[in-house]
C-alpha cells in the first residue's frame, strides 16, 4: 500500500493552507504523489509543483471545474497545460463570476448583522484568491462563530443563509476544456453527484461519450461499500479509478492522504512515475 491523494485544495480557492505548506504537510505525511486541484483556478500550480519538486514528491497538476448540474458535479482535470491560452481565458472569467459572488456574500453576511467588508476579508487573503475560508476566518476573528467548520455549517456553505450560486460550466464544456489543454478529466466524488449507483452509471455513461477518463472511486467521502461499487462501475464503462481526500486543511473533516494499492490506480497515464 502507498498513501496518496489526487485531490487536495489551497487558499488559492477555499482551503486553508497555501500550495507549499500542502506539499510540506505531505512530504510529512509520506505522501508518494499528489495533486493540487483547486476550484476553477490553477493560480496555485507553479508553486505548489515547484515546492513538491524540491520536497522529492511527485506531483500531478490539477484543477476541480465546477459543472453546472441539477445536484452537484465537479470535474477534476489532471495532467493539463495550465497555462493553454483557452483555459486561461475561460477561467479568468470564471475569476470575475467569483468575485461578484464574493461581494455578494460579504453584502448578506452584513444584512444578517455580521459587520464583515470585503475589504476585511481581502486583507485576510492577503494575496491569495479570496474565497469562503477567508470570510470564515473573518467570522472567527470577530467572534461570529467558534471555528472555521460552523461558520461553514451555519452560514457560508452551500445551503447556508449567506450563500451566493455563480454561473457555471457545463460538463460537456468542462470535459472539452480539459481535454483542450492537454489534461484528462475525472468526475470527482460520485456520491455528491446522484444518490444511487444506477444514475452513476448512466451519467457516468453520458460523461464518457464527451471524453471523461475516470472515476473518483476511492474519496474520503466514500463507504467501503461505496468505493467497491463505484470501482465496479469505473471497471464495467472502461473508466479508470483515481483516489483523493477533498482536503481542504485543518478545520475540515477529511484528512489529507489516502491508502492504495501501488498497482490501483494508472500512474503512467497520470504521468507519474513509482
Amino acid at each position: 500500500m502507498i498513501l496518496v491523494d489526487l485531490h487536495l485544495h489551497s487558499t488559492f480557492s477555499d482551503g486553508s493552507l497555501t500550495p507549499e505548506q500542502l506539499a510540506d504537510q505531505g512530504k510529512h505525511r509520506g505522501l508518494s504523489v499528489m495533486s493540487l486541484t483547486d476550484h476553477d483556478t490553477t493560480a496555485g500550480l507553479p508553486s505548489f509543483m515547484a515546492a513538491c519538486s524540491r520536497l522529492n514528491v511527485r506531483a500531478v497538476a490539477g484543477i476541480e471545474l465546477s459543472a453546472d448540474y441539477p445536484s452537484t458535479m465537479h470535474i477534476l482535470g489532471y495532467r493539463l497545460d495550465f497555462s493553454h491560452p483557452s483555459l486561461e481565458k475561460t477561467l479568468e472569467s470564471i475569476r470575475k463570476a467569483r468575485d461578484w459572488r464574493n461581494s455578494e456574500m460579504c453584502r448578506n453576511l452584513r444584512k444578517i448583522g455580521f459587520d464583515i467588508t470585503l475589504e476585511e476579508v481581502e486583507a485576510e487573503a492577503a494575496g491569495d484568491v479570496v474565497a469562503r475560508p477567508h470570510m470564515a476566518k473573518v467570522m472567527v476573528r470577530k467572534g461570529y462563530v467558534q471555528d472555521v467548520a460552523s461558520a461553514f455549517s451555519r452560514y457560508l456553505g452551500n445551503s447556508g443563509p449567506v450563500y451566493v450560486n455563480r454561473e457555471r460550466l457545463s460538463p460537456e464544456d468542462c470535459i472539452s476544456l480539459i481535454r483542450e489543454a492537454g489534461g484528462i478529466a475525472v468526475l470527482a466524488h460520485p456520491v455528491q453527484t446522484a444518490d444511487s449507483y444506477a444514475e452513476i452509471r448512466i451519467i457516468a455513461g453520458k460523461l464518457k461519450e464527451w471524453g471523461l477518463w475516470g472515476l473518483e472511486c476511492i474519496s474520503a467521502k466514500h463507504s467501503a461499500e461505496q468505493i467497491f461499487q463505484y470501482l465496479s462501475i469505473a471497471s464495467e464503462l472502461g473508466l479508470f479509478p483515481t483516489a483523493g481526500s477533498d482536503y481542504h486543511g485543518s478545520g475540515f473533516l477529511s484528512a489529507m492522504g489516502i491508502p492504495v494499492p501501488e498497482d490501483l490506480l494508472p500512474w503512467a497515464r497520470l504521468g507519474v512515475s513509482l
